[in-house]
């Protein structure tokens, strides 16, 4: 690497684990120019910077180019496996089995930018744009993801979602945790239809209480969801098919498994500090 580095880049460690994820190249064709690092380091850098594509800045690879192999590995399932196999890691490195015997599911409606498919209003909260519903381990790690029109059932939406959770991958997954929204008997009998073997268990709110009370397990969710949030290009819904925002959302989790891993090893205080003149204060 010849530029400087932005905050979001990968370390030497980081790339490590990533590299050998990547598809190799193929025999046909062009021999490949593009340094796949840098592809890499673009894209985390659209994800948390919250930059367009087109305003991508020039050191990296062409704009057209990164979306491209942002678009070749959507469509080949590369996300997909990352996801999956930075998520055992980590699940491993904490000191549990590679896959989770408990999970937790939830939605979050975003407004969107502009226009594009499946948009729709989410009469509860008053928001028009989409739906993001995830499905997440004990330790918040993000299993399945699902971007929907703002107006879409959370219990039909957890249909699609649990289609991406089949037994022979998570052989030990037993209960899933989730609010009333989730207490639907055509999710039930779509559960038994397929044969999923785990049950939804709903956690709420105790009756009467007013105040914030964190929930047996479906806390994780929230907090997966607040860990999404602090990527910029997820503060609304910019893409404009849903499964590029799903792509979105799977690079944020893969970028949060990476700093889990291989955690970026930083001076004492990267943090804003005054360097100015204190006050003095009064005897």
């Amino acid at each position: 690497m010849t530029r400087k580095p932005y905050p979001s880049d990968l370390t030497d460690d980081q790339w490590q684990v990533v590299e050998p994820l990547l598809p190799p190249r193929s025999r046909l064709g062009r021999p490949r120019k593009t340094d796949l690092r840098e592809v890499v380091d673009a894209l985390f850098y659209v994800t948390r910077q919250g930059c367009t594509w087109r305003a991508l800045p020039h050191d990296f690879p062409p704009w057209r180019t990164v979306y491209n192999y942002f678009q070749w590995w959507r469509l080949d399932g590369t996300w997909q496996h990352l996801l999956d196999t930075l998520r055992q890691r980590a699940r491993r490195k904490a000191g549990r089995q590679a896959t989770p015997s408990a999970a937790a599911i939830d939605s979050q409606s975003v407004k969107t930018a502009q226009s594009g498919q499946e948009v729709g209003t989410d009469g509860g909260k008053k928001v028009r744009g989409r739906k993001r519903h995830i499905l997440v381990d004990t330790l918040g790690l993000l299993i399945a993801v699902v971007v929907t029109a703002a107006n879409v059932d959370d219990a039909r939406a957890a249909q699609e979602i649990f289609a991406q959770v089949p037994g022979r991958d998570f052989p030990r997954l037993v209960v899933v945790y989730g609010d009333t929204k989730y207490h639907n008997h055509d999710l039930y009998a779509w559960l038994k239809q397929h044969r999923r073997l785990y049950r939804i268990v709903i956690e709420s709110r105790p009756e009467g209480e007013t105040r914030f009370v964190p929930l047996h397990i479906r806390w994780v969710v929230e907090r997966t969801l607040a860990w999404l949030g602090r990527y910029r290009r997820l503060s609304r819904d910019y893409e404009h098919t849903p499964e590029s925002s799903e792509t979105m959302v799977k690079i944020a989790a893969i970028h949060h498994l990476l700093r889990r891993l291989r955690p970026k090893r930083l001076p004492e205080s990267q943090r804003f500090r005054f360097k100015g003149h204190r006050p003095k204060q009064a005897a």
